[in-house]
C-alpha cells in the first residue's frame, strides 16, 4: 500500500473551528464547566480530511508558546496579536489530549512555529510518502515540492482548495519560493512587520514575474519606475528582514519516525475520551 501523510496544522484547526461558533457564544461548556467548541470542531474537521483524502499517517503539530526565534530577529513579531479568548485558553492542552486519544502524535518544538515543524516534516516524508498539509494559512503554499501538496480548509465542513505547484503556477505565475519575496514585499499585517511601505501584491508580482527573485529586482532597480525605486531603497533593510521571517524553516531539530505517525484509531480510547469530554451525538456528527 502506497503511503499517504497528513500534516496537520493543529492550531489552524483549532481557531478555525472555535471562531465559527464562539461567533454566536456557543462554546459547548460541559458538566465540568469546561468549553469544548473548538476541540469538537477540530475533530470534525480532522475527521471530515480523513474521510476525504484517506491518508494511512496522520501527524498532528504545534505552536510551542508565543515567543519564537523570530522575536529575536524581530522583538514586535506577532506583538499585535491578542491574547486568545478565556474560553479557548483550557482547549489546548484538551486538543491534544484528544489527539493522543486518536493514537495521532503530537510535535512541536519551543522556539519554533508549527509552519517550521510541517515545513520539516514534509522535508523528510516526501521521499518515502506523498505528503498532505491540512491547513487554512496560506502562508504553507511555500512548502509546496513534487510530492508534496497543500489542503486548504474553506468555509464549513468538508470544504477544500488543494494546491499543487502547478495550481500556484496557474493561480499566480509564481513558485512557491517566489511567495517568500512577493510576501517579504507585501509585508504581514497579522505577523506585525511592514515590507516594503507602498508596495502591494499586483507591483510584487509583476516585478518577480519580470525579474525573478528580490536579488533579480535589486540587480535591476535602475529599471524601475523612480517611485519603487524609492520604496525599495528606503526599506530595503525591511524587505531581507521580512523575507526571513517570512520562510518556513525546513531544518529545525525534529526527526519523527513516519512508522510512528501510522493512523490506528482506538476506537475504545476514542469513545472513552469524546465521553469525558461529553461531545453530543458524536458518533452520527463526528465519525
Amino acid at each position: 500500500m502506497s503511503k499517504k501523510v497528513m500534516l496537520v496544522d493543529g492550531m489552524a484547526l483549532l481557531f478555525r473551528a472555535f471562531y465559527a461558533t464562539a461567533v454566536s457564544n456557543y462554546y459547548m461548556i460541559n458538566s465540568k464547566g469546561v468549553p469544548t467548541n473548538a476541540v469538537y470542531g477540530m475533530v470534525k474537521h480532522l475527521f471530515s480530511a480523513v474521510r476525504e483524502y484517506e491518508p494511512t499517517h496522520v501527524v498532528a503539530c504545534w505552536d510551542m508558546g508565543s515567543k519564537t526565534f523570530r522575536n529575536d530577529m524581530l522583538e514586535s513579531y506577532k506583538a499585535n496579536r491578542s491574547a486568545p479568548p478565556e474560553e479557548m485558553v483550557p482547549q489546548f492542552d484538551l486538543a491534544k489530549e484528544v489527539m493522543e486519544a486518536l493514537h495521532i502524535p503530537n510535535v512541536g518544538l519551543t522556539g519554533y512555529e508549527a509552519d517550521d515543524c510541517i515545513g520539516t516534516l514534509s522535508h523528510h516524508y516526501r521521499e518515502e510518502a506523498e505528503v498532505l498539509i491540512l491547513t487554512g494559512d496560506q502562508d504553507m503554499l511555500q512548502l509546496l515540492e513534487p510530492n508534496v501538496s497543500v489542503v486548504l480548509l474553506k468555509k464549513g465542513y468538508g470544504n477544500y482548495a488543494e494546491y499543487t505547484e502547478e495550481r500556484l503556477k496557474e493561480e499566480k505565475g509564481i513558485t512557491p519560493k517566489q511567495l517568500i519575496d512577493l510576501k517579504a514585499f507585501m509585508g504581514d499585517s497579522s505577523d506585525n512587520y511592514a515590507g516594503v511601505k507602498g508596495i502591494g501584491e499586483k507591483t510584487a508580482l509583476k516585478l518577480l514575474h519580470q525579474y525573478g527573485t528580490i536579488e533579480g529586482i535589486l540587480e535591476n532597480i535602475s529599471a524601475l519606475t523612480k517611485a519603487q525605486r524609492s520604496k525599495i531603497e528606503t526599506d530595503l533593510d525591511m524587505l531581507h528582514l521580512s523575507r526571513d521571517l517570512a520562510a518556513i524553516r525546513c531544518n529545525v531539530e525534529i526527526d519523527f519516525p513516519l512508522e510512528e505517525a501510522l493512523l490506528q484509531v482506538d476506537e475504545e480510547k476514542m469513545a472513552w475520551k469524546f465521553n469525558e469530554l461529553e461531545f453530543k451525538n458524536w458518533r452520527k456528527n463526528l465519525i
